[in-house]
């Protein structure tokens, strides 16, 4: 067992959790004043639902192994509730647990996404049936797809889902998602624009009437993302090797290049760069770059941040055009950077891109890829959205979100300014 890079995993997991809790203050600075208790807690309760979920059935749908080889839909039963994993084969690189951890993060973190489609307006019991059922039905088989696969000596899938494997034995190659792209973004996007339309629109809604309530709420946790976003990436290659110093530094060039470019965007439209446009700049670049991380050279890393900056920055408006509240963009910059990242590798991706020594094959299965998750996740997340709202109501009543949720459905408030009671 190779102790460094079983160090490597663990502080990389490490950092990945601490992405939830980043969230949770991106999201929360976002909301009304009124609302961030609401909204931070849909992030935290992912936390605490999905880490459960995750030990007791969640990791055995995801990683059935070799067994899962291409199907769509697997459970290595022995691994229900983690105890068959707790021993490290002799030949064993890293123990297994330590990968479990580090994809257990993933897990809690994509469903947390989601909540920023429905922020200032859900019930929190309703937001966790959602979460329990959609990861398990959803997120979870489609991490299969992504990233239970195992490599030949040669660097071909000796076996893996559908997305690698079973795309690879058709186009002659496998989708490229390093780090989460398909599973992760463009996952959440989907359901996240699926709970938009099933919720409908927030009360008064329309451009300019929904501020941020705490710009330095957002850039606090823009940063803790950008953070943790390391362990995410680089992390994602389970070494620490050169593959995952690739991975780091795309993961400040493509950012970095993200957040230049949706300033750029804001002062051309708006005449004024805002700290949030800088903050949600540096995350659409995370987003984009993470299935491409360890697949392009950083001048492409830059290039793509400076195209998923200003697209995310145009997408963000396709809400009011097209009429659905996705409250905190979600949709703009997680669906819609997930699938430039994702797109980005068919003609960039070293080697097997269009521009970069491959055919239109790597082309041809990205867009597979992205599609059908994206098609997948909207149907089932519209399915059990609607199932819930039908059944015990998604929606706190009009009086409720004018008011303000957080004393209604946590009775709390964020900010006490006087010792006076409220």
């Amino acid at each position: 067992m190779d102790q460094g890079n079983t160090a490597f995993i663990l502080i990389a997991a490490a950092f990945v959790l601490l992405m939830t809790p980043g969230l949770a203050f991106f999201y929360g600075g976002l909301v009304k004043a009124k609302s961030v208790i609401s909204m931070m807690m849909m992030s935290f309760g992912a936390l605490g639902l999905i880490g459960v979920l995750w030990v007791l059935f969640g990791y055995a749908i995801a990683f059935p192994g070799a067994e899962g080889t291409v199907a769509p839909w697997a459970i290595d039963w022995s691994a229900i509730g983690l105890s068959s994993l707790l021993e490290t084969p002799e030949d064993a690189a890293y123990p297994p647990m330590a990968f479990v951890c580090f994809q257990a993060t993933f897990a809690i973190l994509t469903v947390a996404l989601v909540s920023g489609a429905i922020a200032d307006r859900a019930k929190f019991g309703a937001w966790m049936l959602f979460a329990g059922v959609w990861a398990t039905v959803v997120y979870f088989p489609v991490a299969s797809w992504v990233f239970n696969f195992g490599l030949a000596d040669d660097g071909s899938f000796e076996y893996g889902g559908w997305i690698t494997k079973g795309l690879q034995d058709v186009f002659g190659v496998g989708a490229i998602d390093f780090a989460g792209g398909t599973a992760v973004h463009i996952n959440a996007g989907a359901a996240a624009l699926a709970l938009a339309l099933v919720l409908g629109k927030r009360v008064g809604f329309q451009k300019g009437v929904h501020v941020p309530h705490n710009p330095p709420f957002v850039l606090l946790g823009a940063g803790l993302l950008w953070f943790g976003w390391f362990g995410f990436n680089a992390g994602s290659e389970l070494a620490a090797d050169g593959t995952a110093a690739l991975a780091f530094i795309n993961t400040i060039a493509a950012p970095a290049a993200a957040l230049l470019a949706w300033l750029l965007v804001e002062k051309i439209k708006d005449g004024k760069p805002t700290s949030v446009g800088a903050a949600s700049g540096a995350v659409a670049g995370l987003v984009a770059i993470t299935p491409a991380c360890a697949s392009v050279d950083p001048i492409w890393a830059i290039v793509l941040g400076l195209i998923a900056g200003a697209a995310c920055a145009l997408a963000i408006e396709l809400k009011y055009k097209l009429g659905f509240d996705d409250s905190l963009d979600v949709v703009g910059i997680h669906l819609v950077g997930g699938l430039i990242g994702t797109l980005y590798l068919g003609f960039f991706a070293n080697g097997t891109g269009l521009f970069m020594g491959g055919d239109a094959s790597q082309l041809i299965v990205q867009a597979i890829a992205a599609l059908a998750v994206l098609a997948y996740s909207f149907v089932l997340a519209f399915v059990i959205g609607l199932a819930i709202e039908k059944t015990i109501g998604f929606r706190v009543k009009n009086e409720d979100e004018i008011a303000g949720i957080d004393t209604v459905v946590h009775g709390e408030v964020g900010y006490t300014l006087s010792d006076a009671k409220v």
